[in-house]
């Protein structure tokens, strides 16, 4: 049984008794974690794929400890330019052991339907409520009572005189 979940922005591929290295966690060490954002579960051949995640299913950890990864150097250099630039890098890693996949997605889902018969029974009370007659709108009888003015004629501009 596998699962892929997303944790810190990243998305791994997990198995029970499994460690993996992601990126600094806010926990302490020794700190049980729960990641909730399961996109995908494979049960011996039986996959359930979230849209865009899995509900119900959970993976569980336990922070192992905290450490940083391997110095990563970054050299620029532009030819006949007299250009070198040299940085390094080493970010900080959080080492998580799996405890376990669960899935629950079969007593979500019947809670799931069971709301939208509520909703439906609302609906049919609202329907079934009698309708007040709309009252014509002021603004309508308005304008059909109110003259038209008559559009007053435009001045000629002045031309300026040229000496």
């Amino acid at each position: 049984m596998y699962a892929i979940v997303n944790i810190a922005g990243q998305q791994f591929k997990v198995e029970k008794d499994q460690q993996i290295f992601v990126h600094r966690l806010p926990n302490k060490e020794g700190d049980k974690v729960t990641f909730d954002q399961v996109l995908l579960v494979d049960n011996n051949g039986k996959v359930e794929v979230g849209a865009p995640a899995v509900s119900g299913a959970k993976v569980t950890g336990k922070i192992v400890e905290h450490l940083k990864g391997d110095k990563v150097i970054v050299f620029k250099k532009k030819r006949r330019k007299g250009y070198q630039t040299r940085n390094g890098h080493r970010q900080y890693l959080t080492k998580v052991a799996i405890d376990g996949i669960t899935v629950g997605g079969a007593k979500k889902a019947a809670s799931k339907e069971e709301a939208p018969k509520a909703d439906a029974k609302k609906t049919e009370a609202k329907k079934e409520a009698p309708k007040k007659a709309a009252a014509p709108k002021k603004e309508a009888a308005a304008k059909k009572e109110a003259p038209k003015k008559a559009a007053a004629p435009k001045a000629k501009k002045e031309e300026p005189k040229k000496d």
